[in-house]
């Protein structure tokens, strides 16, 4: 049936940046009618059922785009704190991803969709670990997310694991299957190509998965420039930076999405720009990592195509949007100065620029007639974010997850009054950390 969202303050992040006190009527997935009471009821002559969403005290806007995270790492949350990022990944993370079978995958999983979903996200794109990926699908579609995701692509490396590494041949033809399977299966779901970073990946197979995702239309996603000692050892073992080298082997252009992007050069920014390579700001890791305060101001001036995401939960510790859009308007004023990166343009970065990363601006990230109804309707009433003033920053500076109501994606109410309508929060809870005392003992980190 139609949903009327009535009542509430709605934050449409359209090209105006409109801001209004009306309602929201969603019908057959999408965005009906935007405007006044009277203008939704005419919307809805002839049409059948409605629910009524009562918004007053609320923001109504575009669902929040995270475009990096690691669904499979979530178990792993409190088990890598305080370690730089390269043995970071050796001594914790490699171990752990490898540990995985299908079990402990779909509790991560479970685990990391019922945290962002009920936090207000709507879209992701998710790297995996190198086996089982087919239950991270099953898992968001099971939660009704709308995800970009798949397996991680390891052939190379030192310090990686045998129960990680994979023959070139075999990464390949793995990533493939998952794509045929996956790939646009329904409206939500899409196959993103994911070797892991440029220190664990051949030429061979980098290139083998620009070919791939040309083949089936789908993105590129891997991390790079994150952490100087990463670009000291790239540099040492490839003769020049990372994002350079991934260039030179066709990792690159719109459909290239690269995590953190800490430490891009001037030069490095302006070639990104250039040829439309999307950089995702996550400013919660990079902290945790030590990786450093990414240009994102600068990156923003140069003409980078930006995103956020919140990366994974060991070095993270939530998979907060909230809590990444603070710390990125923070951060940018520390960085480059009081006015950078102001509310209104981290908000976009959150929703539309989120979308648009991902090939979806025409569809998703603003609250406008036609659009597909992925849409947050978030407090704005509690003690911490009253009495009054701008309401973007106020959901910017002020708000939090635990203020988000009601979430729908494509229409669906999939979070109703905090409550995931699709995930049970208690067996979720319960199976990751049964889950997650196996995991560790199959490390051998127990």
């Amino acid at each position: 049936m139609d949903i009327w969202i009535r009542g509430g303050t709605v934050v449409t992040c359209d090209d105006d940046e409109r801001v209004l006190e009306g309602d929201v009527l969603v019908g057959d997935g999408r965005i009906l009618a935007v405007g006044s009471a009277e203008r939704v009821a005419a919307a809805r002559q002839g049409r059948g059922p409605c629910r009524i969403l009562e918004a007053a005290g609320c923001a109504v806007l575009p669902g929040f785009v995270q475009a990096h995270v690691h669904l499979c790492q979530v178990l792993l949350r409190g088990m890598a704190d305080d370690l730089p990022l390269l043995e970071w990944l050796k001594q914790r993370i490699w171990p752990l991803e490898a540990a995985h079978d299908e079990a402990s995958l779909r509790a991560s999983a479970d685990l990391g969709l019922l945290e962002m979903m009920r936090a207000g996200t709507t879209t992701l794109l998710d790297m995996g670990t190198v086996h089982h990926h087919d239950v991270v699908f099953e898992a968001c579609d099971a939660a009704g997310v709308r995800a970009f995701t798949g397996k991680t692509m390891m052939d190379d490396g030192v310090g990686v694991p045998a129960g990680l590494r994979e023959t070139t041949a075999a990464s390949l033809a793995e990533s493939d299957a998952l794509a045929k399977r996956w790939h646009g299966r329904n409206d939500r779901l899409k196959y993103a190509f994911a070797p892991r970073f440029i220190l664990s990946c051949s030429e061979e197979l980098v290139r083998g998965a620009v070919a791939l995702a040309q083949a089936h239309g789908a993105h590129l996603h891997s991390h790079a420039s994150e952490h100087p000692d990463e670009v000291q050892a790239v540099v040492a073992a490839l003769g020049a930076p990372d994002v350079e080298v991934l260039r030179r082997w066709g990792f690159s252009g719109p459909r290239a999405l690269l995590a953190h992007g800490v430490q891009l050069t001037p030069e490095q920014a302006r070639d990104v720009a250039a040829e439309g390579t999307r950089i995702v700001h996550c400013p919660s890791a990079n902290l945790k990592l030590g990786s450093g305060i990414a240009p994102i101001a600068a990156l923003d001036a140069a003409g980078v195509r930006l995103a956020l995401g919140a990366d994974g939960a060991p070095c993270n510790n939530n998979l907060d949007p909230w809590t990444e859009m603070r710390h990125a308007a923070l951060l940018a004023k520390v960085k480059s100065g009081t006015t950078s990166l102001p509310a209104r343009r981290v908000l976009r970065l959150a929703t539309r620029d989120g979308a648009e990363a991902l090939g979806l601006g025409e569809e998703l990230g603003s609250i406008e007639a036609g659009k597909k109804a992925d849409i947050v309707v978030a407090r704005i009433n509690g003690a911490h974010a009253e009495p009054g003033g701008d309401v973007v920053s106020r959901l910017v500076y002020a708000c939090q997850a635990r203020d988000v109501a009601h979430v729908l994606v494509g229409g669906r109410l999939v979070v109703k009054d905090g409550e995931h309508q699709l995930l049970d929060d208690e067996e979720v809870r319960r199976r990751a950390r049964l889950e997650s005392r196996e995991l560790s003992r199959r490390a051998g980190l127990a």
